[in-house]
């Protein structure tokens, strides 16, 4: 049976709630899943305060990305069998999704200086449920008011960093995220190492600073990838994990969920039942 560690829902930049992402799995044939929301656990607790988690005939893992500040390039941690109701975790969050907020704002009022007419409240109504605001949000309404045929190309033109209505964020350093997720009793993980453009960094990651487990696995990671990740995985023993970053938006990949998947056997050593 297949398996996806790398899952997004609407409580962060996804398209299914957490009860549809869940049946949505249980559809496709998944066995284990895990819901990894940028910055915010709170599809997993609306899943556990619901009666949803855990799930008859699947297995759910805990999980969370986090972003983590670095000047050049984009380092993201996975943090898996995180305890959702840990306290510093919680207030690490907080003062997260405060920052997105600012950010937020401050982004839609660079776009109406730039002349696209926009409202903060065009903005949360696409981000539903979500309190972790990010610029696919803000993409998806600039698609949807046709400023751009898509979200890669408002990203391209106006929303990545260095563009015109780039605002930066408040990311905990990389040691930081590490040491917070395993004071919450979780895995941290390196997420696609190809994405972060430098193989010295991944290195570094990998060695020093407390990581315990490598996203060998995922969509852009070609067979080449593959092997120089499990390679480095065993170098310096790290849990080995995969999953594929779905979003359930048609125009990225996967669209579908199940399309990419890894084995069982590596999802069976990170769950742990309830």
């Amino acid at each position: 049976m297949p398996s996806d560690l790398h899952m997004h829902t609407s409580f962060s930049d996804g398209t299914l709630s957490p009860e549809e992402l869940v049946a949505a799995a249980k559809e496709v044939g998944l066995s284990y899943m895990a819901i990894t929301d940028h910055d915010t656990i709170d599809g997993v607790s609306q899943l556990y305060e619901d009666g949803h988690y855990p799930s008859r005939g699947l297995r759910l893992i805990p999980g969370i990305e986090f972003s983590a500040h670095h000047p050049v390039h984009d380092i993201h941690i996975l943090g898996y069998n995180i305890d959702i109701y840990h306290r510093e975790l919680a207030d690490k969050l907080t003062e997260i999704t405060e920052s997105r907020w600012t950010r937020f704002t401050a982004m839609v009022a660079k776009l109406q200086g730039l002349g696209y007419q926009l409202k903060e409240s065009e903005v949360l109504a696409v981000a539903d449920t979500s309190r972790a605001i990010s610029r696919s949000h803000i993409a998806r309404v600039l698609v949807k008011k046709n400023f751009f045929p898509s979200v890669r190309e408002a990203f391209a033109v106006l929303l990545e960093k260095g563009k015109p209505a780039y605002v930066p964020h408040y990311r905990p350093e990389a040691a930081e995220i590490v040491s917070l997720i395993k004071k919450a009793g979780g895995l941290p993980v390196l997420a696609h190492p190809k994405l972060v453009q430098n193989e010295d960094l991944v290195e570094y990651l990998c060695r020093d600073i407390g990581i315990e487990g490598l996203e060998v696995f995922y969509p852009q990671h070609d067979e080449a990838d593959v092997v120089r990740y499990l390679h480095l995985a065993e170098k310096y023993h790290l849990q080995i994990t995969g999953g594929s970053d779905f979003h359930g938006f048609t125009s990225r990949h996967p669209t579908e969920l199940g399309v990419f998947t890894i084995d069982d056997s590596y999802a069976e050593k990170l769950y742990r039942p309830l």
